[in-house]
């Protein structure tokens, strides 16, 4: 299902590469004369990010950062290079970077991709990674999205890390594996469960089926989605993933909930 995975390109040939970027621009400039654009968030501007208000309000994370969860840390830990619960327990994961708080603010914005058709937001979230995760983008091989399970294309009609992880491939200039990992399970919401309640949740749900285990096979694969809670859907991609034979594995999220501010979503 192409839908699933964020494959909404037309398959009919394009005009030759050097002339199309000359007409897009052109297209644009006379559109905007005419319909002047607005930002994502609906406010008037010139732009086609958010507005300055709307971005003002949000809390984008800078180093130092736990490499190992993406966590903020304070300056006076960026010695340590991963947090205490990285420390004692490692992730699955390698590393993970995330571009900004999960708040009311961030999360009005992902749930507007995830529930409201706004797939639109997906390339401004992939722009957002694009500068979150440089360092882990510079050594993967391929980038690959959380996969959804079927039946919640019914409703949903796409995959909001999909819609990320599309562009954010094409950023990057990396191979983009749409489904070299499936959701075998589909899975209750991880909305208001407890960290190890999500852990149960997700057990055993992801698989790398036997015809794609060539795609990752001594790859570095960069796993995106959209919010890190706990952890528990990344890990059980990570592993899945390794299991397969992947070499490693890293985490790139829009959002990351914190320790303070964590909520269900």
């Amino acid at each position: 299902m192409r839908a699933e995975h964020g494959d909404f390109e037309p398959t009919w040939k394009a005009a030759p590469r050097q002339i199309v970027p000359h007409l897009r621009g052109l297209g644009r400039g006379l559109l905007d004369l005419i319909l002047p654009p607005a930002s994502l968030d609906g406010a008037s501007a010139l732009t086609g990010g958010l507005s300055p208000a709307a971005f003002a309000k949000m809390t984008f994370i800078d180093d130092p950062v736990c490499d190992g969860c993406g966590l903020a840390m304070p300056y006076t830990d960026a010695a340590a290079e991963r947090c205490l619960a990285c420390q004692a327990k490692p992730k699955a994961f390698a590393r993970a970077r995330a571009a900004c708080v999960y708040d009311e603010h961030s999360r009005d914005l992902i749930l507007m991709l995830k529930h409201a058709d706004r797939v639109d937001l997906a390339g401004l979230f992939a722009r957002w990674l694009s500068r979150a995760a440089v360092d882990l983008l510079d050594e993967a091989d391929a980038i690959a999205p959380v996969p959804t399970h079927r039946s919640r294309m019914f409703t949903r009609r796409y995959n909001q890390a999909a819609e990320i992880a599309r562009p954010l491939a094409r950023l990057a200039e990396r191979p983009y594996l749409p489904d070299a990992l499936v959701r075998r399970r589909d899975t209750a919401s991880q909305g208001g469960k407890s960290a190890s309640g999500r852990r149960r949740n997700v057990a055993a749900a992801f698989v790398v089926p036997p015809a794609r285990r060539q795609l990752v096979e001594g790859r570095k694969i960069l796993l995106v989605d959209d919010v890190l809670t706990t952890g528990a859907t990344a890990e059980g991609c990570a592993r899945a993933l390794l299991t397969a034979g992947a070499a490693s594995v890293t985490l790139s999220v829009v959002a990351r909930v914190t320790e303070q501010q964590a909520r269900p979503i």
